[in-house]
């Protein structure tokens, strides 16, 4: 029998003994007084998320992926967050995989059994060819999941980076990782249910993560999304409102540079800010690996 009785993630909550007595109000007042518990544990590891972002955007420099795997509810927050890369940065969905411990299916059906196999993650990565430029996340929230430690181990054999995120200090997956990022949330409200501070902290460090490395591989201008998809006219409209945001100029004159740009905002930007074609915006972009900061220097 496996001993959870030392985790963090599953003690009692002093502070929700008499939940079941509370009322609505009480209850959401308590969760959201719990929740800030997440904010000061989240801080106190971005220095660990931040190095994350530094090796997740080299791996995106050299053509790699940005590998997340995990089970339950941690395994669908990694495909979350890799499912929102494509639109919102433009990269493909080849940049951002989530694996989850049962297949895709266990997106919307647990399959909670799949995650006590080693092996398991580890045929996960063989079957995505995971490679030595690959860096894998693996997110657990009890930091022990067997799944996740069998893909890290097997990424490190490959020569991947490896990070772990775990919602206990000192935990099993973070020891078998090259960097762990643990943040200490405080017990849950409902004892051991980590879809709840553990998940929240979660979400807020994958969030950091695939935005920040997105930022530092040129995806972001100012603080607009210039490499953003547009596959409706909701997302047309954003694009054109981020040309004008970038360049102040006519919302007239950003319809026509982002069809002139062939659809490609960063392009668009270009021409207008350095007054020049298509191809000569094309070839600054080029030279400044996508970044227009430096392309308009």
């Amino acid at each position: 029998m496996v001993d959870l009785s030392k985790l963090t993630t599953e003690k009692r909550n002093p502070a929700t003994m008499d939940l079941d007595e509370m009322s609505a109000l009480e209850i959401v007042q308590t969760m959201n007084k719990e929740d800030l518990n997440v904010i000061k544990g989240v801080q106190e590891v971005l220095p660990q998320i931040a190095k994350a972002i530094e090796w997740s955007a080299q791996s995106i420099a050299n053509h790699a992926r940005i590998i997340y795997i995990g089970a339950g509810t941690s395994g669908r927050l990694g495909l979350l967050d890799a499912v929102e890369c494509p639109p919102t940065f433009g990269v493909s969905y080849d940049t951002v995989v989530g694996l989850i411990a049962g297949g895709e299916g266990a997106f919307i059906k647990a399959a909670e059994g799949a995650e006590d196999h080693e092996d398991f993650g580890r045929n996960d990565l063989e079957k995505i060819n995971c490679r030595k430029e690959d860096i894998v996340i693996g997110i657990a929230a009890s930091g022990r999941t067997p799944y996740v430690i069998g893909a890290i181990d097997y990424a490190k054999s490959l020569g991947c980076r490896t990070v772990a995120i775990a919602c206990n200090k000192n935990s099993k997956v973070g020891e078998h990782a090259d960097l762990a990022i643990e943040p200490d949330n405080g017990p849950e409200v409902l004892t051991g249910s980590t879809r709840l501070k553990s998940g929240t902290s979660q979400k807020m460090i994958l969030n950091m993560i695939s935005t920040g490395t997105m930022i530092l591989s040129g995806k972001v201008y100012q603080n607009l999304m210039v490499d953003v998809k547009q596959s409706n006219e909701k997302l047309i409209s954003r694009a054109e409102n981020i040309i004008v945001a970038a360049t102040g100029c006519t919302h007239e004159d950003a319809a026509k540079a982002r069809v002139d740009s062939g659809g490609m905002v960063k392009t668009a930007i270009v021409m207008i800010l350095l007054k020049c074609s298509k191809e000569e915006a094309e070839d600054h972009l080029n030279k400044s690996n996508g970044f227009i900061r430096k392309a308009i220097k």
